[in-house]
């Protein structure tokens, strides 16, 4: 009779051991940082006019970034995938976001000029 190996693989040991308790509130406390900035641009800062409100929307879009970046990297354990699977996930959301931004401008450009000429 033939003999059946069965192996097992210890998925979460090797690959996830930085995750361990300390790293999850370490990433924990740079969220909690990244949202009491937010929260201070958005109802102190631009309220008081000491930014204006299109530079505080672009800081407070580039931490929301920086925010969904550490979720999916540790939280969803994107940082522990291999190279490819992350250039291909990477590359894909810029396309999306960037066709996104077009079709805005897009729209918004057929928006102005189908409206003036009725």
């Amino acid at each position: 009779m033939s003999e059946h190996h069965t192996h097992t693989e210890e998925h979460g040991h090797g690959e996830h051991a930085a995750l361990d308790k300390k790293k999850i509130w370490q990433v924990f406390g740079i969220l909690l940082v990244i949202t009491v900035i937010e929260f201070i641009i958005a109802l102190v800062i631009i309220p008081k006019g000491l930014m204006s409100q299109h530079v505080g929307n672009f800081v407070y879009i580039a931490l929301t970034l920086l925010k969904a970046f550490y979720i999916v990297a540790y939280f969803m354990h994107l940082k522990y995938e291999k190279l490819g699977l992350q250039l291909c996930l990477t590359v894909t959301f810029v396309f999306i976001l960037y066709f996104i931004t077009l079709m805005l401008i897009e729209g918004g450009y057929l928006h102005l000029h189908m409206s003036a000429a009725v």
